[in-house]
């Protein structure tokens, strides 16, 4: 991660890992949403580290398919939130078993030419931070696998993590869902059974076509063993304090505004409103 270390000097950590069980599935987004707005506008580089209680995110694209609004009426009556993400990406479930890491970071340069060199940033963070376990992490889609792309992070074949992007005037988010803990196999099934309610009536091109045994978790791949989410979480802290320098991260503080909860929770109405399929509206 040599190319990032200025920005992994004063880079300043948000940890979520326990929120409130009750918490909006669109309130970590708003709050990302919030920070990298205060990012662009001279604040420092953060790496939000969070997780989201039973929820099942879909993407924009995926809003727009024949059944989605009944498809997620089912998930709800499950006991799932819903939400329509602003960055990229398709369905994702999330759970306390999933551990999400938010890169935000101000863009660099004119025209901002390192596009792909953001998703590398993530996979180098990643891949540092799982190098105790002595796998190797590879980077390329995983055919079957929900919410598929170019940087599909896998092991031994099978996907444990997706990347996307949320980018502003004057600076970016790069998220990352990291499968730890748990089925693999369970949470591609639930996918799988949205798509087949979303997709009817709409061109099987449309929708991923997931495959239950394409996606795994790092306890099932990586033999992180109980507790696989807090011990991933732990070691992406490492990787990134590791990097640290007192006086980056005094400058960084300096600077640092967070939005409050009334904010935040405005922010995540206004994207619920933004985002919704007419349907739902």
């Amino acid at each position: 991660m040599s190319d990032f270390n200025d920005e992994f000097s004063s880079m300043l950590i948000l940890d979520r890992m326990n929120p409130d069980p009750q918490q909006d599935a669109l309130y970590p987004f708003a709050l990302d949403e919030l920070l990298c707005k205060e990012t662009g506008r001279g604040g420092p580089p953060l790496l939000h580290i969070w997780r989201q209680p039973r929820s099942f995110i879909i993407g924009l694209r995926d809003s727009r398919l024949p059944g989605a609004a009944k498809a997620c009426a089912w998930l709800e009556a499950l006991g799932y939130k819903t939400a329509i993400r602003n960055s990229g990406g398709a369905a994702v479930p999330l759970d306390a078993g999933v551990v999400n890491l938010s890169l935000i970071l101000p863009k660099q340069g004119k025209g901002d030419e390192r596009f792909r060199g953001d998703f590398e940033r993530m996979y180098e963070l990643i891949r540092e931070a799982l190098a105790s376990t002595g796998v190797t992490v590879d980077k390329g889609e995983i055919a079957g696998a929900y919410c598929p792309g170019d940087f599909d992070l896998s092991i031994g074949g099978r996907k444990f993590c997706g990347i996307a992007q949320r980018r502003q005037a004057h600076a970016f988010v790069v998220q990352a869902f990291v499968i730890a803990d748990g089925s693999g196999q369970e949470r591609a099934q639930l996918v799988r059974e949205f798509y087949d309610r979303a997709g009817k009536g709409a061109d099987p091109g449309d929708f991923p076509q997931v495959d239950s045994g394409s996606t795994a978790s790092l306890a099932e791949l990586a033999g992180l063993g109980p507790g696989a989410a807090a011990s991933f979480a732990e070691a992406v802290k490492s990787v990134v304090r590791s990097r640290q320098s007192a006086e980056g991260i005094a400058e960084s503080a300096a600077r640092l505004t967070l939005p409050g909860t009334r904010e935040v929770t405005a922010m995540a109405e206004q994207l619920k409103q933004r985002y919704a399929p007419k349907e739902q509206v």
